[in-house]
């Protein structure tokens, strides 16, 4: 499973936990309050848990990017036909600025990296 489909699957049962404690709630049920407390908190951990790995997968895959030696922002016919550009320049890893990636490197232009100059 990947961190996105876990990540996904932890805050279902967060909301979960949390509609089943404001029924306890409401029922005063003091017991399943107190276990459904502790389960939010467990489920909470887990989630800030998930969530730095994926920050220090994201940070690792742009410093591998960013360490590659040419790049420049790609034009618009570039980006129009990316299966031509991909196959004309070897190891091109393209980087659009609205992906989680494009984000954490701070580019604001659609940007190809390659080893070599294209």
């Amino acid at each position: 499973m990947n961190l996105k489909e876990e990540l996904h699957g932890l805050s279902d049962k967060l909301e979960q936990f949390r509609r089943k404690l404001a029924a306890a709630e409401k029922r005063g049920d003091k017991g399943v309050m107190l276990q459904f407390r502790q389960e939010i908190n467990a489920v909470t951990k887990r989630i800030a848990s998930v969530k730095a790995q994926q920050t220090r997968e994201l940070s690792k895959q742009g410093g591998s990017v960013v360490s590659m030696k040419f790049n420049r922002p790609l034009t618009k016919a570039e980006q129009a036909d990316m299966g031509k550009l991909k196959k004309s320049v070897r190891g091109l890893v393209v980087v659009h600025p609205m992906t989680a990636l494009g984000r954490e490197m701070g580019i604001k232009v659609v940007t190809g990296f390659a080893p070599k100059e294209f």
